[in-house]
């Protein structure tokens, strides 16, 4: 029998979205005509932008004749929606990026777990808690971490408390890591790090020489201009930081699949000699090795985002969710609920009532009002007492669940 990789029996439990799944069906199996309102999983509901959508019909035509059929396209993105990407994500923000720092992929999930693949096997690694469990999963996959404790965190991962006392931005480590997994806006908490935070951040890195994976997926959702979109707004960041972005929510391409990832040119890791060696060549090899590039007329969905048409529409859209975010956070807070998140972000992390669990609560949630949240504890062991609800669903139905938690809790 072939051997199979041992790393993958330390993940002590189902990743949990599919585990939230496993209880809602079994729920709806029970409960056949239980009207069930889903505001857990963080999936888009509004449909796509008319701009994107014939840009895309423009593409898919386009590859129906001669002149216009593309086949295998460059594996780091096309340079239309390069340089788009460019100019509009960064320069419009007096940031300076080149295009070919930039590399697309099919969306941030991917290219924040396979980002890992291109450091030691023996490299430190910081992540938040609570978070993101892609950052954590993917490392222990690799084999970065020993066996899980009781309290489900796991041995030679480094910790770093999110919490309300520090506004869930965490603080550097005290012991020296390698890598750092940051994420703001933050999911799951909805807090955004301060220009002064980052800054601390970025200054931490250049003195121990550690990489900070910066997760900037919610960027278009922030409301306060005086927050930073992008860790590179800071300066010096470019020399120890790797950015990911998606279209995922800002442009409802969860089911379309694209986003990005920026190497700066001048960040460098070290090899077992202790050289200096460039991380963009080696993620630029990883890249073309494992993967084929985005679709072309996804592609051109994606750059339809920065026309005139496609920057109102998208607008328009993260209007809609961050309406649906003061719903459910003035509708919490009225049940005399903490309620931290829902301003820059479209998640709402709850304080549960009475000390009550969060897998708990999210049981009585669904049981008692039929609505579906997302338990904290599964974003990290400093999630426990919370829970997530997400402002990705239709008005009404966001409005529906706020009254249900209202009257049947």
């Amino acid at each position: 029998m072939a051997r199979i990789n041992d790393h993958y029996l330390k993940l002590s439990a189902g990743y949990l979205f599919p585990e939230i799944g496993r209880r809602v069906r079994e729920f709806q199996q029970a409960n056949p005509d239980a009207d069930v309102i889903r505001l857990g999983i963080g999936d888009v509901v509004l449909p796509l932008p008319q701009a994107i959508r014939d840009a895309m019909h423009r593409a898919i035509d386009e590859l129906g004749t001669d002149e216009g059929f593309r086949g295998y396209g460059p594996e780091q993105g096309y340079d239309f929606l390069r340089e788009a990407i460019a100019a509009h994500e960064f320069g419009a923000r007096g940031v300076e990026i080149s295009p070919d720092e930039i590399f697309v992929s099919d969306g941030s999930k991917c290219d924040s777990g396979n980002i890992q693949e291109i450091f030691a096997a023996s490299a430190r690694v910081a992540i938040p808690d609570p978070v993101y469990p892609v950052y954590l999963d993917t490392n222990v996959m690799a084999g970065r971490s020993g066996p899980a404790g009781e309290d489900g965190r796991y041995a030679g991962i480094v910790y770093l408390p999110c919490t309300a006392e520090n506004g869930f931005v965490p603080e550097p480590p005290s012991e020296p890591v390698d890598l750092v997994y940051l994420c703001s806006p933050n999911n799951p908490t909805g807090t955004a790090a301060t220009r002064g935070e980052l800054e601390r951040w970025v200054a931490y890195a250049r003195e121990s020489g550690a990489v900070l994976l910066y997760d900037a997926a919610y960027e278009a959702f922030i409301s306060d201009p005086e927050l930073p979109h992008s860790i590179y707004e800071i300066p010096g960041a470019s020399e120890v930081a790797i950015e990911f972005r998606s279209f995922s929510k800002k442009a409802g391409f969860t089911g379309v699949r694209c986003g990005f990832v920026v190497v700066p040119a001048g960040l460098r890791g070290r090899d077992a000699d202790g050289g200096e060696v460039e991380i963009q060549a080696l993620w630029d090899r990883r890249h073309s090795t494992k993967f084929n590039g985005a679709s072309y007329p996804v592609q051109a969905g994606a750059a339809a985002c920065y026309g005139e048409a496609g920057r109102a529409q998208l607008a328009a859209n993260i209007d809609y969710y961050m309406q649906n975010a003061r719903v459910i956070r003035d509708g919490m807070r009225d049940l005399g609920l903490t309620v931290h998140g829902g301003v820059d972000a479209p998640y709402a992390w709850i304080r549960t009532p009475d000390g009550i669990g969060s897998w708990d609560f999210f049981d009585r949630l669904l049981n008692q009002a039929h609505v579906v949240g997302t338990p904290g504890a599964g974003f990290g062991s400093c999630g426990e007492g919370y829970l997530r609800l997400s402002a990705f669903g239709r008005r009404e139905q966001v409005e529906q669940a706020v009254e249900r938690i209202r009257t049947r809790l």
